[in-house]
């Protein structure tokens, strides 16, 4: 247990920090599930408008620190691969 007043201000900050943070990274993980879920139906339309709302989320979370910026940066670059992918298919 902190003993110095600082230490225990350090733990209620991290506390807040780390509700906060999980709240963005289950944010990221909802808009990420949607674009999926879009993919696997197979509507190339919706998929490309979950995938075009879950890019700021990844930047967002990519710049609070939430996510590294390369894991967020690869996971937009596969995302946009699968919704391009998908809009070929569907107009093939």
């Amino acid at each position: 247990m902190a003993n110095t007043t600082s230490a225990k201000k350090a733990t209620r900050k991290i506390a807040r920090r780390t509700d906060v943070n999980k709240a963005r990274r289950s944010r990221v993980r909802t808009f990420v599930r949607q674009v999926e879920e879009a993919i696997a139906s197979g509507d190339a339309a919706k998929a490309k408008e979950a995938f075009l709302a879950a890019q700021p989320e990844l930047a967002r979370a990519a710049s609070k620190g939430v996510l590294h910026s390369n894991t967020a940066s690869r996971k937009v670059s596969r995302l946009a691969a699968r919704v391009k992918a998908l809009s070929v298919t569907a107009t093939a």
